[in-house]
């Protein structure tokens, strides 16, 4: 709901006459309570020091501004300290910094810690204690937000993790792992039960402002006739991860989730809108601005997940507010995103079979012979996804779109032939379609490959990315090795084995001075830096 400021505020002197000090001075508490609501100019540019949100900027470029660290001297990198988090496993957490201190999420906790030596300084657990797959926090002014598997969600004070308040989620619905983004004064959050959806509180109150759902809710919605019969009841389209903000036009941008049944697509003929959309809601009201839908009527779990990362660039000789996104379906995407303007598409992996192509409206010319079935459908990519949601990052400086890519096809099983029969998908047996995992880089206007990483023994969805100032790729790999690549070249510069899974994208800050790069692993965070120059001071 749109807050008004009341016209007797505008007049301090005729409302101390009229109503007296005690009301002038609520009527000035009330107008600093909707200043502190609007952006905060650290979230809309942020200090590069620091890393405030899952993408560490609005726009989703996971880009550090930090150029310490470069190419001739990475090779100097060495581990500063590793965090464990006790009870955890396979974090898939991307740490957030302010001010020296590294702030760590999971459902009902986070850890504070030294950002320079791992220390722990405090530690908020709400019971029970748990292991599941969250993604991560936010910082706003001296807030930050921890998600709860009993659906509540609190707000605590940074600086000494106190409660400052706590709501219980709207319609007592179960929020999904993805980070909260913070945006004009809203925490944004979101899930998937019964149907996916994403809610917004007010950063301040926790009070409860909007909600908005891809899959409808009645007949009378116009994406309703989308869905055959009344099959949009069981719709789907989970909304697991987190979203992108542009503050100038106050749009949020999210992808959401495939529908349901996930594979048999049988029982609900139709585009099936708005699952495997990219969408951009009004930051204020929820109001669903436009749409773009990347796999109409999926039937291969190809949701549209992954990272909207947002650019402004001259785009064919114009200045153009970009959305770009690989897409699990295979195809990177170039969007006007001031209206979801289809600009461009084309595919960023070799193996992709199932369509011939995109018309001018950007909609996939269809291949028959894709749907799943009981014999076992092959297609190219796999059900695993051409990517998947381990962020990409973009490079102003290169002007890179670098992407985790799997290259590889899968088979996918009905297990009857009822029209709304499970399945499954199993990699494909053919040595040469097997699935290997690459660090890609696109030229972002135009989605040509420019180079490939090939990942050392790492074929199944992989962890995020994250580029630098300085000119390095931080590329971490799925079975523990966390590297580092030449952002031009993609020559590989430093390895360190972490010894477990990673399953989680880097981030980079710097405290007194020193930059500093840490990613999760298995239940673990591990922090690098460049060794200290000698006589150098050890700071605060």
């Amino acid at each position: 709901m749109k807050q008004r400021i009341p016209r007797i505020c505008l007049a301090p002197a005729a409302v101390s006459r009229l109503l007296g000090l005690a009301k002038l001075a609520a009527c000035l508490l009330m107008g600093m309570t909707l200043a502190t609501a609007q952006e905060i100019p650290e979230l809309v540019k942020p200090d590069p020091k620091n890393w405030l949100t899952y993408s560490g900027s609005y726009d989703s470029q996971r880009h550090s501004p930090l150029r310490q660290i470069t190419p001739s001297n990475v090779h100097s990198l060495a581990a500063v300290f590793a965090y464990h988090m006790a009870g955890q496993r396979n974090l898939e957490v991307t740490p957030v910094v302010k001010d020296g201190v590294m702030y760590i999420s999971q459902y009902n906790r986070i850890d504070a810690i030294d950002a320079r030596s791992g220390n722990i300084i405090w530690q908020y657990q709400r019971q029970p204690l748990n292991d599941g797959a969250q993604r991560g926090t936010t910082v706003y002014a001296n807030r930050i937000f921890v998600t709860t598997a009993d659906r509540h969600l609190l707000a605590l004070d940074r600086r000494n993790g106190s409660v400052l308040w706590e709501t219980a989620v709207h319609d007592n619905l179960q929020l999904a792992g993805g980070a909260p983004l913070v945006a004009h004064g809203k925490v944004i959050v979101s899930g998937n039960q019964p149907n996916g959806f994403i809610q917004a509180y007010d950063a301040e109150s926790g009070k409860y402002v909007w909600e908005w759902h891809p899959v409808p809710h009645s007949a009378d919605e116009p994406n309703a006739r989308t869905w055959a019969g009344e099959s949009w009841k069981t719709g789907g389209s989970p909304i697991w991860l987190s979203g992108s903000y542009d503050p100038e036009s106050r749009l949020v941008f999210y992808g959401t989730g495939q529908p349901n049944p996930v594979w048999s697509g049988a029982t609900r003929a139709g585009d099936d809108l708005y699952s495997d959309c990219i969408v951009a809601l009004d930051v204020d009201t929820g109001t669903l601005k436009w749409y773009f839908q990347t796999t109409p009527h999926d039937v291969h779990d190809w949701d549209s997940e992954e990272m909207p990362v947002l650019v402004d660039a001259v785009y064919q000789g114009r200045p153009r507010k970009l959305l770009l996104q690989a897409n699990r379906n295979g195809y990177y995407y170039i969007l006007d995103r001031t209206n979801g303007q289809f600009l461009h598409g084309t595919p960023f992996v070799s193996q992709l079979d199932w369509s011939s192509g995109l018309d001018a409206n950007g909609r996939p010319i269809l291949v028959p012979g894709h749907d799943p079935s009981v014999q076992g459908t092959k297609t190219c990519p796999s059900t695993a996804g051409a990517t998947n949601w381990p962020s990409p990052t973009y490079d102003p400086a290169t002007g890179y779109f670098y992407v985790v890519a799997q290259e590889g096809c899968g088979l996918n099983y009905l297990e009857s032939s009822a029209p709304d029969a499970e399945t499954g998908y199993l990699e494909s047996p053919r040595e040469h379609e097997s699935w290997q995992l690459y660090v890609r880089a696109l030229d972002a206007l135009t989605g040509r490959k420019i180079w490939d990483y090939r990942q050392i023994a790492s074929h199944h969805y992989g962890p995020g990315l994250l580029s630098t100032a300085g000119g390095v790729i931080f590329a971490a790999e799925e079975l523990g090795q966390f590297s580092a690549l030449d952002a031009r070249t993609g020559k590989p510069l430093w390895h360190f084995n972490t010894g477990d899974m990673l399953t989680a994208g880097p981030i980079s800050y710097s405290v007194d001075g020193r930059q500093f790069v840490a990613v999760a692993s298995g239940t673990n965070i591990f922090a690098f830096a460049l060794p200290r120059a000698p006589g150098a001071g050890r700071g605060r």
